[in-house]
């Protein structure tokens, strides 16, 4: 099974365009929707769980129109939004439980033996009886997987998921993302690079609605390699490097400045070659740089 989205367009009613004409296939398994914000990846991520309307396109999950068939597509969506609400003074075990309802499992017992699991599944089953007021950001994060769960869905969409955990409940919540990917397309939407390094086989970047690269990761990283230098500078010595390079990221280490360059060859004896990460991929990208290309003058790649 696979999600097709075919020239699928989208303007805001101040002219915004947040969508412009993307085509994606997403295959079963983990997928990393990579942009900074207001690229674009909220509003792909609420079309495709029917919350709005495309201007034009097509969007195909299986045998499934998705901006036709919007009831059927519920019926087999899980969707965690980059924010979403709870009532406080309500119970993990309580609250899943009416979720489970209004996802249209009536039966008792069987919703005694859903929410059961999933409350297990994503860890939460010990503070099952606590209110969701006292959850920390990643319990908060895991109880809205739980709920996005319910129905066994074949499509899962979450938005920003990992924005503001601290470290320890990011790799929770990143090995439970994981273990969903293994039964169901999980379309991963994020502006964290490390994100989809670590979990996604397939990725594209998307920037002011367009879609920029869609590849392997690894793959990716790959066609970097030998295109990639660095070198430590001052601060004050940013800018000029900027003029006569093609600087694609800094990054302050230690007081001095981190450059990574983008060149096909070496751009001279104070750098020294990197092995290309999934983060020198999205700056090259987002700078409009591709593999095999001639590198663009400093001062139109500069960041």
């Amino acid at each position: 099974m696979e999600l097709v989205i075919r020239n699928l367009s989208k303007t805001y009613a101040n002219g915004v365009h947040a969508l412009r004409d993307i085509s994606l296939t997403i295959p079963f398994g983990m997928y990393g929707l990579l942009g900074p914000n207001g690229a674009g990846k909220s509003t792909l991520m609420r079309t495709l769980a029917t919350l709005q309307e495309a201007d034009s396109g097509s969007a195909r999950l299986g045998d499934l129109d998705v901006l036709v068939q919007k009831d059927e597509v519920r019926r087999t969506l899980g969707y965690l939004p980059q924010e979403f609400g709870v009532y406080p003074k309500v119970n993990a075990e309580d609250l899943l439980d009416h979720f489970a309802v209004l996802k249209g499992i009536t039966k008792r017992s069987e919703r005694k033996v859903t929410v059961d699991a999933l409350l297990r599944q994503t860890n939460l089953h010990e503070v099952r009886k606590k209110h969701l007021g006292g959850f920390s950001g990643g319990m908060r994060q895991r109880f809205g997987i739980a709920v996005a769960l319910l129905g066994d869905p074949r499509l899962i969409i979450v938005d920003e998921p990992t924005a503001g955990l601290d470290p320890a409940e990011r790799v929770r919540f990143l090995n439970l993302l994981s273990e969903l990917g293994e039964n169901s397309i999980v379309i991963l939407s994020t502006h964290i690079v490390e994100d989809v390094s670590e979990l996604c086989s397939r990725m594209a970047i998307i920037n002011r609605g367009e879609i920029l690269l869609e590849a392997e990761p690894l793959r990716a990283i790959e066609q970097l390699k030998g295109r990639i230098w660095k070198t430590m500078v001052d601060r004050e010595e940013v800018e000029e490097f900027e003029k006569s390079y093609t600087v694609i990221s800094t990054k302050l280490m230690a007081g001095r400045n981190q450059l990574h360059v983008y060149s096909t060859e070496s751009p001279g004896e104070q750098f020294q070659p990197v092995d290309p990460s999934l983060e020198d991929v999205y700056f090259t990208t987002m700078a409009g740089l591709k593999s095999g290309e001639a590198a663009l003058s400093g001062a139109e790649a500069a960041l």
